[in-house]
């Protein structure tokens, strides 16, 4: 049975859009759903879901993080981020997760679903990586005694508004080359209706508590397929050119000193080190009743009408 109050934490993000529709159409306004944002009016698609409501918060401020959690069934946790330097990723997955562990104490909430990431561990080669492993760990000393935790951790996450194959077709239709930092890097990329449906089930059954979950799609692909499966989809495929470390390091570098947030970065490269795969030790999709859905048809749905150039120059202005 879903909890009937719910506090989603990045819930206006790519998987949190995602996951209050889907509540919204299972329950109705039936679940009370409250997403905290620091600029609720640029998110008018939430705000008319039934039985949503936006509040202007700092999620970061443990006051108001105390006053959010006050009356609580459960809490989900999507806050993250990719680019940031060692300052930026501590406060987004580690200090964040420290305070709320803390609010969900002051505040008497014991659920909570926590959205980490393939790859963690404490010899991961990024930052990203490194920081989210921190954010387990601080999440699991508190669950040993205050906390009945869910940890969910998915591979690259694809979707009609994603920032992964939208991004690499409309770079596509702008260059007639595509040189490539890490061609040969593995995914498995996970569709986001499917991380939103194994939230929303960890959220209805309490025997997932205490449990990590790897979330993955069927298929284990390199990052150049992936580029030259986005390009074909969406009518403008380019010849993909494999970089050798060196100038792969070379072009993370120089996207890093582009304006707006980089497309690429010396630490998503570092990232990529990792096979982003499934280890197949630990329960995934199957075990929550989903069958995950493979990339290139559901892709071809929203990829097929291809992508305007602007749509770079927007994307890196988040617009």
């Amino acid at each position: 049975m879903t909890p009937n109050k719910i506090l989603i934490l990045g819930g206006s993000g790519f998987v949190g859009r995602a996951l209050c529709e889907q509540l919204v159409r299972q329950h109705g306004g039936a679940a009370a759903i409250t997403v905290p944002s620091r600029r609720p009016a640029a998110h008018r698609g939430l705000q008319v879901l039934p039985g949503l409501d936006m509040i202007e918060a700092d999620v970061h401020d443990a006051a108001q993080l105390t006053q959010l959690l006050r009356g609580q069934d459960l809490v989900v946790n999507l806050v993250a981020i990719l680019q940031g330097d060692e300052a930026a990723f501590e406060r987004a997955h580690v200090q964040l997760p420290r305070t709320l562990a803390a609010a969900c104490r002051e505040a008497g909430v014991r659920r909570l679903i926590h959205v980490s990431a393939l790859g963690v561990g404490p010899a991961a080669p990024s930052r990203y990586l490194r920081s989210k492993t921190r954010g387990e760990a601080v999440l699991r000393e508190e669950a040993a005694a205050e906390l009945d935790l869910t940890l969910l951790r998915p591979s690259v996450i694809f979707g009609a508004d994603d920032q992964f194959l939208n991004l690499f077709a409309a770079l596509q239709a702008w260059f007639p080359l595509m040189p490539l930092a890490g061609a040969d890097a593995q995914f498995q990329p996970v569709w986001v209706e499917d991380v939103a449906a194994a939230i929303l089930r960890c959220m209805q059954d309490r025997s997932t508590i205490g449990k990590t979950y790897e979330l993955a799609g069927p298929q284990v692909l390199r990052l150049g397929e992936l580029v030259k499966l986005a390009g074909r989809l969406s009518g403008h495929e380019r010849r993909v050119l494999p970089l050798p470390a060196v100038l792969a390091k070379a072009q993370a570098l120089l996207m890093e000193s582009l304006p707006g947030e980089p497309m690429m970065s010396r630490d998503n490269l570092a990232s990529m080190e990792v096979p982003n795969i499934a280890s197949g030790t630990l329960p995934g999709l199957a075990e929550l009743g989903i069958q995950a859905h493979a990339v290139e048809p559901i892709a071809a749905a929203y990829l097929r009408h291809g992508v305007s150039k602007m749509d770079v120059l927007r994307r890196g202005a988040h617009r």
